[in-house]
């Protein structure tokens, strides 16, 4: 019988490794990026195009290599970071498994030219699917040039998995700013399709901060700084009150190596414990230092996950150190028993022979049976009564209407259905002879001859938005009602780059939405279901959050998310209080839904109880 194992050619190893060290363009910025960090680089340029389908082009000024070094860099397992199986525990380079390069030129077509400072040429090769096609002596400068096009030309099924390009764009800028982030002293630049989105000057890390995450972080950052024998911790935190819904402003780095560590973000959570909002995320930006020998790198292909000796005692310092800076800025409740308290301040300190006793002064001659007071229409508050017929002649002052409380149908946008949508029985029941009431401003109860119904109010108005997005979202015909002043609203680049993803979408839902300028919008109409007296600003940020969050944890499709992140937002809030009228284009819009019964998060929106079952409970 034949032998059937074989060893793999070396295209196909190269392929198979590619697939876990580059999973989508953003992999490949990533790890160039970090190679030019090892080289020493001071200065470092990305060029993207089609969000790096076409072209990834990483340019640094760093050491550069030989003709020799060129070639061999493009071998598996080839790597000047380590020598032998000790080294793995003494890494404080970025990279040390020498896979990078040749994963990449597997799946692309590559170009490298590079030249050490002390050589007057550099080497130019040419490489495609693993194969050198030229290598040759050229006139470049000092560092190292390698452009990445056609990614994943020669594997067609991994290249239909990439997503949209705003989408990829997004990964890209994220390993971007993680880069960047953990080395302000590095001058980078970022263009994506001949337009500059980033410029980072050579800055504290503060200002790397404020120039990745934007300007207005400025006061939402808090310093941290602690060190002990076994670790040091040093850093921004972001202050409770600007904690998101979603994650994306949490920054680990060890070593200065970017991690992804569960454990050590709880750590984080609980020295914020009980100043967090429910649900949400707090920012940070912390860097630990820590004996290489004590942590183990060589865990997962991406290098984002670390084993440590003693997680329990990082654990420990790392929320200790935290809960330090937050009180050190007056950012937890404390009590100080050396201020004076509240009653001590209202009591005067004066010499006992300075304080007077309190004078009572009345009226001796006063005689409550006097017939000389005044008569009793001119000291009744109902004065102006006219006794024939017993009404108040000044009656329309006793009940005047606040018109500022009053909540028209049209800012809830509650549309009155047509009479044919009411098909649901028991509803039909209802609406001939019903009698609705608002049940602590939350919850609407509605008679019907059988029982009644409790209907959560938030839930349902949900309910109704959400479909009439869906079906917006499919016609492309969504309302919209034009802003008296538009507004401009400035993102950072994430986000700007999430809501160019999305802008198709937002137009068919009735955002009327033109670009202006760097991450910079106008805003001149939105969906007649949102009211224009709310901050806009502050819509879009939630939209965009609550759309982040939906896609990690839900996994839903896009115009999905986005009908149900925009209905959660623009649907009445418990606590809204309604009229007869509003309750009731409410319930008729509801049971006209496909779904009535159930929320868009899964949950009951209708209880019904019948008249035996009231009887039963009280014993009947």
């Amino acid at each position: 019988m034949p032998d059937i194992i074989k060893l793999l050619p070396d295209a196909v190893a190269n392929q198979i490794a590619a697939g876990e060290v580059v999973q989508r363009p953003a992999s490949a910025v990533k790890e160039l990026i970090e190679n030019a960090i090892d080289a020493g680089a001071n200065k470092i340029q990305l060029i993207i195009k089609e969000a790096g389908k076409a072209l990834i082009q990483v340019i640094d000024n760093g050491s550069g290599m030989s003709v020799t070094d060129a070639r061999m860099s493009l071998e598996r397992h080839a790597t000047s970071k380590i020598k032998k199986a000790e080294d793995l525990f003494a890494i404080r380079t970025m990279g040390f498994r020498g896979e990078a390069m040749a994963s990449i030129a597997a799946i692309a077509q590559m170009e490298i030219k590079t030249r050490k400072h002390n050589y007057e040429l550099g080497t130019c090769i040419i490489v495609e699917g693993s194969t050198v096609l030229s290598q040759q002596a050229c006139s470049c400068p000092a560092g190292t040039s390698i452009s990445v096009k056609n990614l994943f030309y020669n594997i067609p099924a991994r290249r239909n998995f990439l997503k949209s390009n705003p989408s990829e764009m997004r990964y890209i800028i994220d390993e971007f700013t993680r880069v960047a982030l953990a080395n302000p002293s590095i001058y980078f630049t970022l263009h994506h399709d001949g337009q500059e989105v980033f410029h980072l000057p050579q800055a504290q890390l503060k200002q790397r901060i404020l120039h990745l995450l934007g300007n207005n972080y400025n006061e939402k950052l808090v310093p941290m700084d602690e060190e002990t024998s076994v670790i040091k911790v040093k850093g921004f935190i972001g202050k409770p009150s600007f904690a998101k819904r979603t994650r994306g402003d949490q920054f680990f780095y060890v070593n200065n190596r970017f991690v992804k560590d569960g454990y050590l973000n709880h750590a984080v959570v609980m020295a914020y414990q009980g100043l967090l909002p429910p649900d949400t995320f707090p920012l940070y930006v912390l860097f630990i230092e820590i004996d290489p020998a004590k942590i183990d790198i060589n865990v997962h292909p991406t290098k984002t996950e670390i084993k440590y000796q003693d997680e329990k005692t990082i654990y420990a310092v790392i929320r200790a150190a935290v809960k330090r800076s937050l009180g050190l800025y007056n950012l937890t409740p404390s009590l100080d028993f050396e201020q004076e308290t509240g009653f001590e301040r209202m009591i005067t300190r004066q010499p006992l022979s300075d304080i007077k006793p309190p004078s009572i002064s009345f009226n001796a001659d006063f005689n409550p049976f006097s017939t000389e007071k005044k008569s009793e229409k001119e000291t009744s508050p109902y004065r102006n009564m006219d006794t024939k017929q017993g009404i108040p002649s000044n009656w329309e002052t006793l009940y005047q209407i606040n018109k500022e409380e009053i909540v028209t149908q049209g800012d809830l946008g509650l549309d009155k259905p047509a009479e044919n949508n009411f098909e649901n029985p028991a509803l039909a029941e209802a609406k001939n002879d019903r009698r609705v009431f608002q049940l602590h401003n939350r919850y609407m109860v509605a008679q019907i001859k059988s029982g009644f119904m409790l209907i959560d109010q938030q839930a349902a108005h949900e309910r109704i938005l959400y479909e009439r997005f869906l079906n917006q979202l499919d016609s492309h015909k969504g309302l919209s009602q034009q802003m008296l002043f538009p507004q401009s609203v400035t993102f950072n680049t994430a986000d700007f780059a999430l809501l160019s993803d999305l802008l198709p979408d937002f137009l068919a839902l009735g955002f009327q939405i033109r670009s202006f300028g760097k991450n910079t919008l106008i805003v001149e109409g939105v969906p007649a279901d949102i009211a224009q007296n709310n901050n806009l600003e502050t819509i879009l940020e939630q939209l965009l959050e609550d759309y982040k969050n939906n896609v990690s944890n839900l996994k839903l499709n896009k115009q999905d998310n986005i009908a149900r992140t925009l209905a959660k937002n623009a649907a009445i809030k418990a606590g809204t209080k309604l009229n007869t009228e509003e309750m009731n284009n409410i319930i008729d819009q509801l049971f006209a839904c496909t779904m009535p019964n159930a929320s868009i998060a899964g949950k009951q929106i209708v209880l019904t109880f019948s008249l035996s079952e009231l009887a039963e409970k009280f014993g009947k």
